[in-house]
């Protein structure tokens, strides 16, 4: 049976979970909120197809491949300012839908969890855009799609590397009517950091909400990274990368999974149809707005192609040599560093209701306030882009 005893081991995917056929197995969350599984061991029969389907105990040889680069800009205006970059993704979960199919990925639930559930109507695909800055639970999720794979419908599944991985290695065969779409991912977030930082905007920011979006463009555009907090449609707190305590704990390495520090799924050759990610330069195409949002697209598969080539009405976009498109794309193929010195009394603190890590780890200063105010400006003015291409000039 499966035993965490590394939890650098675990990417908490849920694919041993879903496999078990005893249904012996269940996710606990730890003291820093990250689920782990935990056998019954009385239930158990010792069929090892918990182990066997871990895409961490069975990992993937990374063999290189020909692969398509493209930047994309979706031309529906309301899909792309809904999306955290290009709006990529919705086309390819509409391609699905109007063949009959369901898409599955991250979305927030009733009470702002990150879980990722099934659609298909199209009218509900909102809930899949904008990115997610927690590492979201997946339930049966691959238990469910195993089902519809096998009835002959349509399935689409969006994720994070690992989880795409746990999605291949529990079913272990290939199927001509999956597409896999995955997400270059820094690292993910603990779910307890998430859960704290609703109570913190509630009790000590005093503020009613029922939405979050991470990297709104609707505010400063695509050059500015920020959490707006939403109350229906009005805007109830708004902070950039500067002042927002939980996008500085994001960046700060200091939150995420210990699996994370050492990712086994950092590749640029990856079992996915699409790899998806941001552009923040405008060197690729000049044809193609920056501040509205661009995604780089890599094509992994004759099936990704296919696809891509029906739906590319739906963009505007570049073709761009794949090797140019991932070069210094450090989130690709290397893991975000351990913060040894903060994380352990981090997490510690984290775990205690009575003290306040966001003040006290992430406390806004003069100089906070003075960059946030600077690179509002910049926004404001319309220089960000421009200061961005005289850096790129002096780094090529």
């Amino acid at each position: 049976m499966i035993k965490i005893k590394d939890k650098t081991k675990c990417c908490g995917c849920f694919a041993c979970m879903n496999a078990c056929p005893k249904n012996c197995i269940r996710m606990e969350s730890d003291s820093e909120g990250f689920l782990y599984p935990k056998v019954e061991e009385s239930k158990c029969i010792n069929c090892h197809l918990c182990e066997k389907v871990c895409p961490i105990l069975n990992p993937k040889e990374e063999k290189p491949f020909e692969q398509k680069g493209y930047v994309v800009q979706n031309r529906n205006e309301q899909e792309l300012k809904e999306s955290t970059s290009g709006g990529f993704f919705t086309p390819v979960a509409k391609y699905v839908i109007e063949h009959g199919g369901i898409v599955f990925g991250a979305a927030f639930d009733e009470n702002l969890k990150v879980v990722h559930i099934g659609i298909d109507r199209k009218d509900e695909l909102w809930k899949f855009r904008n990115s997610k800055y927690v590492q979201s639970e997946m339930g049966n999720c691959f238990s469910e799609i195993k089902k519809y794979l096998n009835i002959g419908r349509l399935v689409c599944f969006s994720g994070t590397p690992c989880q795409v991985e746990g999605l291949i290695s529990f079913l272990g065969t290939s199927h001509d009517n999956l597409i896999l779409v995955d997400i270059v991912c820094r690292a993910v977030p603990s779910p307890l950091l998430w859960e704290k930082y609703k109570l913190y905007l509630r009790e000590n920011k005093k503020i009613e909400f029922n939405y979050a979006m991470f990297r709104d463009k609707t505010i400063y555009d695509y050059n500015y990274s920020n959490i707006s907090i939403r109350n229906n449609f009005d805007i109830k707190y708004h902070a950039g990368i500067e002042k927002d305590p939980y996008l500085n704990a994001f960046f700060s390495d200091i939150c995420n999974r210990p699996s994370c520090y050492d990712c086994k799924f950092k590749k640029r050759y990856r079992i996915s149809d699409f790899t998806m990610w941001d552009c923040f330069t405008g060197k690729f195409s000049r044809k193609i707005k920056l501040s509205k949002g661009i995604t780089r697209v890599l094509i992994n598969s004759e099936k990704g192609l296919r696809i891509f080539n029906i739906i590319e009405k739906n963009f505007v976009d570049e073709k761009v040599d794949s090797d140019q498109l991932v070069r210094g794309v450090y989130e690709m193929t290397k893991s975000v560093p351990y913060n040894k010195r903060e994380r352990h009394q981090f997490f510690m603190d984290l775990s205690h209701d009575n003290i306040n890590v966001f003040e006290k780890y992430f406390k806004c200063t003069l100089y906070s306030n003075i960059r946030a105010l600077i690179r509002i400006l910049l926004c404001k003015i319309h220089l960000t882009e421009f200061i961005k291409k005289i850096c790129q000039k002096k780094n090529s």
